[in-house]
């Protein structure tokens, strides 16, 4: 796979995302997330992603017992400032004091002296973005963190941030159908040197043709609560229409429908982003690096963005009051 710049890191074109492993989408197993880590770096990424948010600490835990004497063979993201509170409801806590503590709880459960690249997983809008990433920039002095990342935030805020202590990431939902980036935050990493992120770049499995709607989905499915309206099944059915024709696209490219989803990514932006599509499959971990070596003309990228864009999708991107809460959303 070839390698894309970071901050001071060279990484992986395509990295992985680690939450499907501890949470999100359905229950996984430890002794194949186990072996899918140890073929991730033999398929040759080499950039992770994780929080302490996913599964309460689960995949940090993971990720540290399984490849902690491969510690210098990948760059390592993790996230602070959103967790679960005792309801059990998503918790926003951006003061410095906790992001003190939630960076050493991490680097505890990672077994590691250092996390490569540390994000604000979300903006806690009863503290200043300037105090929460003047708390990041002091564990940068420390030595506990190498780099500093926002995670869906507007582009105001990127801008407010990135005057406390340069900005190295921005992580945020893109993909063909989730365009928002495209309004002002990929024009303004661009301009301040800032490296984009997507997640889900594979519309939560629907471009893969590995998503059904909601009345198939576990309980405990992202697609069965916040993520719901383009998988409730009147929307789903409409959606579904547009999987013949990205198909075939796929099968003209001799890729699979996945590999195209994230090839669309991979072209765009002069060719910066990278993508951290999420797997608990080790068959689709080895379908999406190989993903990295595909080149899709110009012609093949507009046809994909006709075809699939927020227009041509039926339903909101999250539920209307998920969306009232994300920083990102005010772009």
């Amino acid at each position: 796979m070839h390698t894309r710049t970071l901050g001071p890191f060279k990484v992986s074109a395509i990295g992985l995302g680690c939450m499907n492993m501890s949470m999100g989408y359905g229950p996984a197993n430890d002794a194949d997330s186990e072996r899918l880590l140890l073929g991730v770096l033999d398929q040759g990424y080499t950039f992770l992603d994780t929080a302490a948010l996913y599964g309460l600490g689960h995949n940090e835990e993971l990720i540290g017992r399984t490849l902690s004497d491969r510690r210098d063979q990948y760059t390592l993201a993790s996230k602070c400032g959103l967790m679960r509170g005792p309801d059990g409801r998503p918790t926003l806590d951006g003061r410095p004091e906790a992001i003190r503590r939630s960076c050493e709880d991490s680097l505890q459960r990672l077994r590691t002296e250092v996390i490569d690249l540390y994000y604000l997983h979300r903006l806690d809008p009863d503290v200043p973005i300037e105090d929460s990433v003047g708390a990041l920039a002091e564990l940068v002095s420390a030595g506990k963190i190498r780099t500093i990342g926002l995670s869906e935030v507007s582009t105001d805020t990127l801008l407010r941030a990135h005057a406390v202590h340069p900005i190295t990431a921005v992580q945020s939902e893109y993909s063909l159908w989730t365009r928002t980036p495209e309004r002002k935050m990929l024009a303004a990493c661009r301009e301040l040197g800032v490296t984009f992120v997507p997640f889900s770049p594979l519309t939560r499995g629907f471009l893969a043709g590995s998503a059904q709607d909601v009345t198939h989905l576990s309980e405990d499915d992202i697609r069965c609560t916040n993520a719901r309206p383009r998988f409730e099944p009147e929307a789903f059915a409409k959606n579904a229409a547009l999987l013949r024709p990205f198909q075939d696209i796929a099968d003209a490219q001799g890729c699979s429908s996945a590999q195209l989803a994230l090839a669309w990514i991979l072209a765009r932006e002069d060719r910066t982003l990278i993508p951290i599509p999420g797997t608990k499959n080790i068959d689709h971990m080895a379908e999406n690096a190989a993903a990295g070596d595909i080149v899709l003309d110009t012609s093949v990228v507009e046809h994909l963005d006709k075809l699939v864009n927020e227009h041509t999708v039926a339903g909101a991107r999250y539920t209307e009051a998920l969306m009232h809460s994300i920083d990102s959303e005010k772009d």
